[in-house]
C-alpha cells in the first residue's frame, strides 16, 4: 500500500499524526494477537479432548449394539439449547450454557429394562457431541479473529509504519533542500544588491 503524501509542512504534520498513533497502537494490537494465539492453542486442545472422550463414549456401548435394536430413539431429543456469548481477547464468542432435553412417557412395564439407562447414555453422548461442535465453532471464531488480528500486525510493521517513516524523511529532505535553496537565493540577491548599490556609488562618486 503506497502513502500519499504532498511535499509539505501540512502532509509532514499528517503523515507524523499517522506514524505516531500507529506505534502507539501496535503493541497493544500484538498483545490482542498474543492472547488470541493462547486461546486458540487451548481451545484445541479442549477439541481434541471432548472428541477423544466421545470416541471412547462410542467405544464402551459397542456390547450393546444388538440391544440398540429394541430401542426407540424418537424417545429423546434436543429441545432447546441454552446459549450466552462473552468476550475472548476481546473477540465475542458463543458459549454453551445447557441443553434440555424432551423425553417422551414409555412403560416400564412394556419396555425393556434397559430403556432408562439407554435414555441416559443417548443423553450423554448427545451432550458430549454438542459440546465439542459448539467448542469447534469457538475455535473458529478465535481462528478467524487472530488471523485478522496477526493481518494487522503484519499491516503496521511491514507496510505502513515504514511507509509512512519513507514518507516524512522524503519531505523533511524536500523541504531542507527547499530551505537551502531559499537562502543560497537571497544570499546570491543580497550580494548583486550590494554590487549594483556599491557600482551605483561609485558613479555618484565619479
Amino acid at each position: 500500500m503506497a502513502i500519499k503524501f504532498q511535499y509539505n509542512k501540512t502532509s509532514l504534520q499528517q503523515q507524523e499524526k499517522n506514524l505516531k498513533m500507529r506505534l502507539r497502537t501496535l503493541p497493544t494490537i500484538k498483545s490482542k494477537e498474543s492472547a488470541l494465539r493462547i486461546q486458540v492453542k487451548q481451545t484445541k486442545r479442549e477439541v481434541v479432548k471432548l472428541e477423544q472422550q466421545l470416541e471412547q463414549e462410542i467405544q464402551g456401548y459397542q456390547s450393546m449394539v444388538s440391544m440398540w435394536d429394541e430401542f426407540n430413539p424418537n424417545l429423546i431429543s434436543v429441545n432447546r439449547v441454552d446459549l450466552s456469548t462473552k468476550k475472548v481477547a476481546g473477540v465475542v464468542i458463543p458459549v454453551l450454557e445447557d441443553i434440555h432435553y424432551e423425553i417422551k412417557p414409555f412403560s416400564l412395564f412394556n419396555s425393556p429394562s434397559w430403556y432408562a439407562e439407554g435414555i441416559e447414555l443417548l443423553e450423554r453422548l448427545a451432550t458430549t457431541g454438542i459440546q465439542a461442535e459448539f467448542l469447534k465453532l469457538k475455535l473458529d471464531f478465535l481462528e478467524y479473529a487472530r488471523k485478522k488480528t496477526t493481518q494487522k500486525v503484519n499491516l503496521f510493521e511491514k507496510v505502513q509504519i515504514p511507509g509512512y517513516q519513507d514518507a516524512i524523511r522524503k519531505i523533511k529532505r524536500y523541504l531542507e533542500d527547499e530551505e537551502s535553496l531559499s537562502k543560497s537565493s537571497q544570499k546570491i540577491m543580497r550580494a548583486n544588491l550590494e554590487k549594483r548599490n556599491n557600482n551605483n556609488r561609485k558613479e555618484e562618486a565619479v
